[in-house]
């Protein structure tokens, strides 16, 4: 779902105080067979920053993680990262594939207690479509849909394939069946918005507004703060938390003084907490995000428009070493395109290994012969730090020591850096991004990032036998069938090289031991649903003045 990791951040990246408390809060307290949980279930959890929660401008996972729970679409997620019903409680398609009827839950309601009606389906998508609103995700996750290309191209006052059947019946004609078009539905500009709240707050009016979902936003300070309140007229089960609040504090050390009941623990801390001899290490929960960290080329741009030079770049980098020494061991070398975890995911798919003398020869077998003839290289990225990070800095000093290139790094501001991914992908030469799955499906990774007509393919990569395989893949139903295809698409692609595969991230969390269902899945899913609490969180005393 777009930058991921330590640097950059945004479509699908995330993101302390004294000893004295440390101790009562690290060890907890054990609750009695007979005791009740308390009434008040407050959650206290670090603030990845974030720039909206408008469904339609969410294009990153710091976002996403959010809005999944203010509002609800279609279709959902499940435990298992399965695609469910949601607001709508059943669907059904047509013989084709073509058409899909939505029939709509009863008893769904807006936070405001309105009830959710096919006609609110329509405005929401119609206005994602809508070029006035800028959506950078509407073509990408809507664009099966008839007549959205069209509205989004100001071609057209509607959407002509969703059409309002009575209230609780919305039916929605694509352009060519789809097999996995539910699942994008799960994607936040997909999700239902109400056209009052929408049309009566202005640009900010996301700060408040009248979602769906589980909880509604009580105070919501981009990059600040941001308070979740229970939403007692939710249509699902009632989550048991009433409140989550969302701050950013130092992770770690907020949680050790008790300030946090989960914090996310960043790279400075991770030795501390894998040390089995400290006690922090008993909270701790590790999982692997549904990711992948890459360098994409640009292969249009010089040097990267010779496929030998791009997999000369391949078996520069030892990617074992940066994920093992670089990064301690707190990601997943990455062997291919598709994440762990992905179905249809086969290990015998391999990128090309570590092998300097292979690149050298690549180099030499290239149109460019020598390094020397290289033009300048830059490697651009989202950041903001005086220096690069290790990373970066080890894929550097890697590409000079192994094939004599000197890399240049510019840190973009991450608005701007995603604004230039999206509509002007010329301007970056060599660059550093990553991607989080929006729903389990190969399609997701393989289609979306080198189809060669797909808005989210960085590199301009195009191969009309990668194209052929992955439009295959989109109709097919036999699903041993359809992950053959992506199989032989993601050999392909590696062989072509537009993309250098280097980690899966992995996701290092600290949970009390009071806080009950922790299980923080590896794509943005509504987590908070299930969480309650067994005890009333002890809390630091604030501090007196004077």
């Amino acid at each position: 779902m777009g930058p991921v990791g330590r640097v950059a951040v945004g479509r699908r990246p995330l993101m302390a105080l004294t000893a004295g408390l440390a101790g009562s809060a690290l060890a907890g307290c054990s609750v009695g067979p007979f005791r009740r949980p308390p009434a008040d279930q407050a959650l206290n959890t670090w603030l990845a920053p974030f720039q909206t929660l408008d469904p339609m401008q969410t294009q990153g996972s710091l976002e996403a993680e959010y809005v999944v729970h203010v509002f609800s679409g279609l279709t959902g997620l499940n435990e298992k990262l399965e695609v469910v019903p949601d607001l709508a409680e059943r669907w059904q398609v047509s013989p084709d594939g073509t058409v899909y009827t939505f029939t709509l839950r009863r008893g769904a309601r807006f936070h405001d207690g309105r009830d959710v009606k096919a006609a609110d389906v329509k405005y929401s998508l119609e206005r994602a479509a809508n070029p006035a609103g800028r959506s950078p995700v509407a073509l990408t996750y809507l664009g099966d849909i008839a007549g959205v290309a069209e509205r989004l191209d100001g071609k057209a006052p509607e959407v002509s394939g969703v059409k309002v059947k009575d209230d609780l019946t919305v039916e929605i004609t694509l352009t060519e069946p789809r097999v996995y078009f539910p699942a994008k539905l799960t994607y936040p500009v997909a999700f239902v918005v109400d056209k009052a709240n929408v049309e009566a707050g202005g640009e900010t009016w996301w700060t408040k507004p009248n979602g769906t979902g589980p909880f509604r936003v009580r105070t919501a300070k981009p990059d600040e703060s941001l308070v979740l309140a229970r939403h007692d007229g939710y249509y699902g089960t009632r989550p048991s938390l009433t409140t989550a609040s969302f701050f950013p504090l130092p992770p770690v050390m907020a949680y050790e003084e008790g300030q946090l009941d989960v914090a996310l623990v960043e790279l400075a801390d991770i030795e501390r907490v894998t040390d089995k001899s400290d006690p922090l290490s008993q909270a701790l929960r590790v999982r692997t995000d549904m990711d992948i960290q890459y360098l994409g080329f640009n292969v249009t741009a010089k040097p990267f428009d010779d496929p030998n030079v791009r997999q000369a770049f391949n078996h520069a980098l030892d990617r074992d070493k940066i994920a093992n020494v670089t990064l301690k061991k707190t990601v997943v070398k990455a062997e291919g395109i598709l994440p762990p975890g992905m179905p249809g995911r086969s290990d015998k798919v391999k990128a090309p290994d570590f092998d300097v003398s292979r690149a050298r020869q690549l180099i030499a077998e290239s149109g460019y012969r020598d390094v020397r003839n290289f033009p300048e290289i830059v490697l651009s990225l989202a950041g903001n730090r005086t220096s690069a990070p290790p990373e970066i800095n080890a894929i550097v000093a890697m590409l000079r020591q192994n094939l004599g290139v000197e890399v240049k790094v510019r840190q973009f501001d991450r608005n701007a850096f995603m604004d230039a991914m999206a509509k002007r992908k010329n301007q970056f030469q060599l660059f550093f991004y990553g991607w989080l799955a929006d729903y389990a499906d190969p399609q997701n990774f393989l289609d979306l990032l080198f189809h060669s007509k797909s808005s989210e393919n960085g590199c301009q990569y195009a191969s009309p036998e990668v194209d052929r395989l992955l439009e295959r893949a989109r109709s097919e139903r036999d699903g041993g069938a359809r992950f053959r295809l992506y199989q032989e698409a993601e050999s392909q692609i590696l062989r072509d090289s537009p993309w250098v595969p280097l980690w899966h991230s992995k996701r290092y969390v600290l949970v009390k031991s009071y806080v009950q269902g922790y299980a923080s899945p590896p794509v943005a899913y509504p987590w908070l649903r299930s969480i309650s609490l067994s005890e009333t969180p002890p809390r630091p005393a604030p501090a007196q003045n004077g």
